[in-house]
């Protein structure tokens, strides 16, 4: 059966030849539309220099030039709402909602239907620009980002509020790192370059894949005095999870964009940590038709010792999700 689940990528895979100016947006859109993935997802303050002061019409005139040069598609804009930006004390209330109306302006100009929110943003702010971005023909996306989770209560209350108002113009956008099965194999070579002892490494990998209780292998690992290294590794049992890819669907009305994320795409395109041959039949079940934005962020633990090739590790998660969303032969009866 044929699905409506669309290839994209975020433009965030890209973070490291962006910031070594090895390639240009130009450069990052059109190695995604090589690969087919049409959908472009953009972290403003990446790929426009002075984001989130007012940008000239010639930068959107461009972007869009790009769009059509390439036959790509704006998804969504992943914006920043910077609340700490005063010491001591948060940003006022009226000041997020203003901040947050710049940034769904921004993505309307961008002719993305989307924009990403950062999960630490209140449901209080939310609702109050739900209105403007009704107006602006914009959703905005709280991202479910580990370590919280559907069944979080933060999460909840996000649900709760988007219910009561009823906007279509609220939403999710999960980030696949809730789906982490198995502790991801480049953490771990990095932790072990860094100085963690492999038998600690390993008891740590094993716990994680145990489902054991973070803070019981944090204090194994504390009487282990293993080192510094061995400590920063098991305190990312804290931040990480594996939760069932299916609690998906009971959100799947509101659930318009996903983050792909993955750490790692072997030669054979396979991604060791994150079950996407699980996850990818529950999105077809729950009949949803947005992108999957690939959003790679292996870089970060292999550049101490490796060259990072952001564009091939995407070109590789692209072709998993080529096949794992091709539809299936049907059987014949002999």
């Amino acid at each position: 059966m044929a699905t409506a689940i669309k290839r994209g990528v975020s433009l965030y895979s890209y973070q490291e030849e962006t910031y070594l100016q090895k390639m240009t947006l130009e450069d990052v859109i059109a190695a995604s539309a090589r690969m087919g993935a049409l959908g472009i997802e953009v972290v403003s303050e990446q790929s426009f220099w002075g984001y989130p002061a007012p940008l000239p019409d010639a930068t959107y005139d461009h972007w869009h030039a790009l769009m059509d040069k390439y036959g790509t598609t704006p998804v969504c804009h992943d914006l920043m709402l910077d609340y700490k930006k005063y010491k001591g004390r948060l940003m006022p209330f009226e000041e997020q909602v203003a901040s947050m109306k710049v940034d769904i302006a921004h993505a309307a100009r961008l002719g993305c239907p989307f924009t990403r929110a950062l999960v630490s943003i209140s449901p209080e702010v939310l609702a109050a620009v739900a209105p403007y971005a009704e107006e602006k023909g914009v959703k905005v996306l709280i991202e479910v980002h580990a370590p919280l989770h559907f069944d979080h209560p933060w999460i909840q209350r996000h649900y709760e509020v988007m219910e009561k108002l009823g906007s279509a113009h609220l939403g999710f956008l999960p980030d696949m790192g809730i789906f982490v099965k198995r502790f991801p194999r480049v953490w771990k070579e990095r932790f072990i370059r860094q100085g963690c002892p492999e038998k600690v490494a390993d008891y740590i990998e094993q716990a994680y894949e145990a489902r054991t209780l973070a803070e019981y292998v944090i204090n194994d690992v504390e009487k282990m005095k293993a080192g510094p290294a061995a400590m920063a590794m098991v305190t990312t049992l804290r931040h990480n999870l594996y939760a069932n890819p299916r609690r998906m669907l009971e959100f799947m009305h509101r659930i318009h964009n996903i983050h792909a994320k993955f750490y790692e795409m072997t030669a054979d395109l396979v991604e060791p940590s994150i079950p996407y041959e699980e996850i990818i039949p529950v999105l077809v079940e729950g009949g949803y038709q947005g992108y999957l934005c690939s959003e790679y962020e292996g870089n970060r633990w292999v550049e101490d010792a490796f060259p990072v090739d952001s564009v091939e590790q995407v070109r590789r998660q692209q072709a998993m999700f080529e096949r794992l969303l091709s539809p299936k032969p049907a059987a014949h009866a002999a």
